[in-house]
């Protein structure tokens, strides 16, 4: 699934902590910093200090900081501080945002006990979708999916019947299931309140939120 349709990541693309400015892309050698101060402004640069960027959040759905949860409406132009470990990202009214471990590599860790975020609002949908990771037998046919459908009248989500299969596949996992909420389930961090836990054996089955 191609989650750009339901986020908005503003990457800053200018020098907030650094004297630098790039003045040309140099195919050979990189950047060329030919205005860069020389000066020893570093020495008072402060990482943490917060700067201002400005967002336009597409009209037609409400939008969520994925960073602190708070809603907002869409079609406006609004400013986001941030700093050097963030930058403004936003999630879709409607999304079903899946979080797995924290991982160098794929097979780091089993994938199986996987947070599922829900951002209220709209009807949402998602297709999980897993292979062997580290060969080309997707080609062959070899992977499976996991559709997951959220029905916002009726605050359920259906995680569909698995279809396909792979060797070394999960056959029995875990889902967390989360509404998010200013209390919870922001950021990157796995959120300390859960609102249902479901096994999941790859039958479908309904949860209701």
């Amino acid at each position: 699934l191609n989650m750009a349709k339901f986020k908005i990541d503003n990457p800053i693309l200018k020098a907030y902590y650094t004297p630098e400015k790039v003045v040309k892309s140099n195919e050979d050698t990189g950047w060329e910093r030919n205005n860069a101060s020389d000066n020893n402004q570093n020495n008072s640069i402060t990482f943490d200090a917060k700067h201002s960027h400005n967002v336009y959040l597409p009209s037609g759905c409400d939008w969520f900081d994925f960073w602190t949860n708070e809603k907002l409406k869409g079609g406006q132009e609004i400013s986001k501080a941030s700093n050097i470990s963030t930058i403004p990202l936003y999630i879709k009214a409607g999304t079903i945002l899946p979080l797995g471990p924290k991982v160098q590599f794929a097979t780091e860790k089993k994938w199986d006990a996987l947070e599922i975020r829900i951002y209220e609002g709209a009807n949402g949908e998602y297709c999980l979708y897993e292979d062997e990771n580290d060969n080309y037998n997707y080609e062959k046919g070899f992977y499976s999916t996991i559709d997951f459908v959220w029905n916002d009248s009726k605050k359920t989500l259906t995680i569909g019947e698995r279809k396909g299969t792979f060797e070394g596949m999960l056959t029995n996992r875990e889902f967390k299931i989360v509404k998010v909420s200013k209390d919870k389930a922001f950021g990157h961090s796995p959120s300390n309140i859960i609102d249902k836990t479901v096994h999941y054996n790859g039958k479908k089955l309904t949860v209701k939120l």
